[in-house]
């Protein structure tokens, strides 16, 4: 079954809040996957976009650590645009769903958990063929 814009789903991250600062904590059972690859996005000018493909397996959590950015994501018959502003919501992205990083805030920092480690078969990064692939094997 084809992922739809309705399983993109915001995740609560655990806060635990002190005078002196918060602190969020993913563990193993906050995610619907097994964290196999951590990376983050930082320093991205503010006219710059990232992403711009979807992933045939790989399932993904998005967390703005710092500062905001907007996440479009695409299912192929729906678009939809997300805040990301929060250090303690994440965004979880299944496979299939078409993903576009942009307006960066100064500062802003994208920390990506994803289910699986880098294989760039797993990867379309052309908007066609990922409308192609998905009608044809989902």
């Amino acid at each position: 079954m084809k992922s739809k814009i309705n399983d993109v789903k915001w995740i609560d991250i655990p806060k635990i809040t002190d005078p002196r600062g918060n602190l969020a904590v993913v563990e193993k059972h906050t995610l619907p996957f097994a964290i196999k690859r951590v990376y983050y996005l930082y320093d991205v000018p503010s006219d710059a976009s990232r992403g711009g493909h979807a992933h045939k397996k790989l399932l993904q959590v998005l967390v703005a650590v710092s500062g905001s950015f907007e996440v479009i994501i695409d299912d192929g018959e729906q678009r939809k645009k997300i805040l990301l502003n929060k250090p303690n919501k994440a965004l979880f992205i299944p496979n299939g769903i078409w993903r576009e990083i942009e307006n960066f805030s100064s500062g802003s920092v994208c920390l990506s958990l994803v289910s699986d480690e880098f294989s760039e078969v797993d990867y379309i990064r052309d908007y066609d063929d990922f409308l192609a692939y998905f009608e044809v094997k989902m």
